[in-house]
């Protein structure tokens, strides 16, 4: 299938011949005929998987250019993702042979400039955090009472961030009628109450997927072995030579130290987290865009909404402290269908985190840098997935140590135990030469 199939407006079609995209993903395939029928709708699915577009096109196609008032509302839980959202919403409307005004709107930036621009004309299309769109709604200054669509993307993260009652405010303030569709990676149920409240009879979509992680994504495990993480990070970087990536820390503090570690040895690293000013976030997002930086060190504030293409390369310094980030880090590269690759750095505690990663159908595969490459390893496979063997009861020990039990002569019970004890010291003689070679064998395969 293809995108001349959905017969949009000839400027929409201009404009994905512009960007690239010739084949709708999955989602866009199933969701996007919801969306044009004009029904309200709960989209779930992996990050990454095209939900922008999803909306943007049909949202394209119903718009009326003509009317000199907002038919579109879009949130998005973060400055980031609002503004790639944006960017999305103007490389489609920069086609049109009508001017299409598309406004985004975030804390950081100048609120006066945009109460100025809102007194000359109202735009087609709002995007932005839900915090500065509701402001410009509550002082009157941005008139969303006749928008015909709502778009409340990232949901879940738009929970989590607490902004639901924000995004709930602007929704009392649209027009009953309205389309209202809900994009998200996951559907919590604290969610419930907003979407019973304010969606009529929507379409409920999960679109499944065979893995958790895209096909394009090599995902590696290293264990640091007690290593200092900093020195590791930077020999894997020598090593790698990525083409862009992004390294994800737990902390601001941590953030700080690694950047200021990596620039110190000599590398090209930004780094953007909670703590650094929205403006100077942008600078920093748009140098590494510009490749001014081969690597950016990020909180996992950067790990949903941000979408920069080419990045090859993502590491994790730790496990995230909160799993569901886990997929949304790795889900950085890997995009379009171009190739990434995954490193996670892990300790034994880290054990139980991983194997509830696994249980979500997120495969790893263990890994180890020697002689100055990544190479296969089998250690953490060994020591996590090993299980007792069953081995069939020992009917010569048992019959000894019931013999042990009885009113025997003391001379003779001696006999007994010092019989016992030889024969279990053959056994681990036996399974120390068996466990030997089996690592001598892997080692030889290893090289």
């Amino acid at each position: 299938m293809s995108f001349n199939d959905f017969n949009f407006k000839p400027y929409i079609q201009e404009a994905l011949e512009a960007i690239g995209f010739k084949n709708p993903t999955p989602v866009q395939q199933k969701l996007m005929p919801v969306v044009r029928s004009g029904r309200d709708l709960v989209g779930e699915s992996k990050t990454g998987s095209g939900k922008t577009h999803t909306f943007l096109l049909p949202i394209f196609e119903r718009l009326d250019e003509t009317l000199e008032e907002v038919q579109v509302v879009i949130t998005a839980p973060s400055r980031e993702l609002a503004t790639q959202i944006y960017q999305a919403t103007r490389q489609i409307a920069e086609h049109a042979e009508q001017e299409i005004r598309v406004a985004n709107y975030v804390g950081g930036t100048d609120k006066q400039r945009q109460l100025d621009k809102l007194k000359v004309s109202q735009p087609h299309i709002v995007i932005g955090t839900p915090g500065r769109i509701y402001d410009l709604v509550k002082s009157g200054d941005l008139s969303i009472h006749k928008a015909k669509t709502f778009v409340v993307d990232e949901a879940d993260m738009t929970l989590d961030m607490g902004f639901l009652d924000t995004v709930d405010k602007i929704a009392s303030s649209l027009p009953k009628q309205v389309q209202i569709l809900v994009f998200s990676a996951t559907i919590p149920q604290k969610l419930q109450p907003f979407l019973k409240k304010y969606l009529n009879n929507p379409v409920m979509e999960k679109i499944k997927t065979e893995t958790v992680i895209a096909d394009t994504i090599d995902n590696w495990l290293v264990s640091t072995k007690g290593r200092e993480r900093n020195g590791q990070i930077l020999e894997m970087a020598k090593i790698l030579q990525p083409y862009l990536a992004m390294i994800f820390v737990n902390t601001k503090e941590r953030a700080d130290d690694l950047h200021s570690f990596l620039v110190t040895n000599g590398l090209k690293v930004a780094k953007i987290h909670g703590g650094i000013l929205p403006r100077e976030r942008k600078r920093i997002m748009n140098q590494f865009k510009n490749l001014d930086y081969e690597y950016i060190v990020a909180t996992d504030l950067a790990a949903r909404g941000i979408d920069i293409e080419g990045v090859s390369h993502v590491i994790n310094d730790a496990i995230p402290q909160d799993l569901s980030f886990f997929v949304h880090r790795v889900g950085r590269t890997g995009r379009n269908g171009l190739p990434g690759t995954a490193i996670t750095l892990y300790q034994p505690s880290d054990d139980s985190d991983i194997r509830l990663l696994e249980k979500q159908g997120i495969k790893f595969v263990p890994k180890q840098i020697k002689d100055g490459e990544f190479q296969d390893t089998y250690d953490r496979d060994r020591r996590l997935n090993r299980e007792k063997k069953m081995v069939a009861p020992d009917t010569e020990i048992i019959g000894l140590v019931k013999k042990k039990k009885k009113k025997i002569k003391p001379g003779y019970k001696k006999k007994i135990e010092w019989k016992v004890a030889e024969k279990r010291r053959k056994e681990r003689r036996v399974e120390a030469r068996a466990k030997g070679r089996a690592e001598r064998k892997a080692k030889r395969q290893s090289f």
